[in-house]
């Protein structure tokens, strides 16, 4: 018989860079329904030495890229650690993580998070459920994204569930099916132009508000052909490299001109996808953006929804952990009206200490 109850931790580490999510969850499963109740959460920021460690990754050989899923693999064990006991979080059924997206073409059927390496559970003495994306573009999918099953199990009050982190991906029901898609990036790009200026973030978007709109980069911006594509799409790093990095760098404006054409460009595609009178919960890094946020209402006439902070700032580490309770009962936590792949299935591995 299943149990009806999970003490779980749920770690996510999002292509921001913002740092390390660790989150204290109980779920429980009664009448038919999903509840969930977040006991401790934090966040651990990364030093410069593992941003850029983790920015530059795209660019290691196999080899070195192994090394550093090792490396990357002891930081979460000891994160992780540090985190139960100075919660005191006892009788823990297991630790879900998501580990840290490095390369991810699923195009080409391939996918990599470092981070889920077996020596975790060890190191912890913990179970581990992780590596959730692999199983998913094996079957053809896109391996990403992986949070709609969560927006369907515990937030389906709303039209759309809209995460604004390092990509800005939505969920919403449509003809009794799970839809989700990576929109275009978001902090991913903010963040580079705001640590330009000396700044971790752009705080309530008030660089970007400082700067000009260069028509002729939003227009080229907006041209960019993922934007016409069909869902299920997902973006990586290597595709804003490409074409979002080059396009910003021609332009030789400054960063803040930057910074206000691509908050622009953000809010433009954001209000494609969502249709009026609709009931919109925002979470992420990107729901503090209070000038994105201004300009998304002027473009859609939505109801915006912004959570308590502890679901703005963690909902993706509570939904791993979801994704990890599923796995453990052997239900489906991988939607294909999601990701394209041949079937719905139970995705990641288990690893026992």
């Amino acid at each position: 018989m299943k149990k009806q109850k999970y003490h779980i931790v749920g770690v996510m580490s999002g292509t921001s860079l913002d740092g390390i999510d660790l989150a204290e969850i109980v779920f429980d499963y009664s009448n038919g329904k999903w509840n969930f109740n977040i006991l401790s959460a934090e966040t651990v920021p990364y030093s410069s030495f593992w941003k850029n460690e983790l920015r530059e990754a795209i660019n290691y050989s196999k080899e070195k890229l192994e090394r550093l899923d090792f490396k990357y693999s002891e930081k979460l064990s000891e994160e992780i650690l540090k985190f139960i006991k100075k919660h005191n979080i006892l009788e823990i059924d297991a630790v879900c993580s998501h580990g840290h997206t490095i390369l991810h073409q699923p195009e080409k059927g391939f996918t990599y998070q470092i981070g889920n390496l077996p020596r975790i559970s060890k190191t912890i003495g913990h179970t581990v459920v992780c590596d959730f994306r692999v199983q998913d573009v094996e079957l053809g999918g896109q391996g990403a994204p992986l949070v709609p099953i969560g927006d369907k199990l515990l937030f389906s009050e709303y039209d759309y569930c809209l995460n604004l982190g390092g990509f800005a991906n939505c969920s919403f029901e449509k003809d009794g099916q799970r839809i989700a898609f990576d929109i275009c990036p978001a902090n991913i790009v903010l963040n580079k132009y705001a640590e330009k200026l000396g700044k971790d973030f752009d705080e309530d978007g008030k660089l970007a508000a400082s700067g000009n709109l260069d028509e002729g980069l939003l227009e080229k911006l907006n041209a960019l052909s993922f934007y016409d594509e069909k869902p299920p799409k997902s973006l990586g790093l290597e595709w804003v490299k490409k074409y979002i990095f080059s396009l910003l760098e021609a332009s030789e404006i400054s960063s803040e001109n930057i910074l206000r054409t691509f908050t622009e460009h953000i809010a433009i595609q954001l209000a494609k996808q969502l249709a009026g009178n609709a009931s919109v919960l925002i979470t992420g890094g990107g729901a503090y953006n209070s000038f994105l946020i201004e300009r998304l209402k002027k473009l859609a006439l939505v109801e915006v929804v912004i959570p308590s902070p502890d679901i703005v700032e963690y909902k993706e580490a509570l939904i791993f952990g979801l994704l990890g309770v599923l796995k453990l009962r052997g239900e489906v936590n991988c939607l294909a009206s999601v990701t394209g792949a041949l079937k719905n299935h139970s995705s990641g591995k288990i690893f026992y200490p």
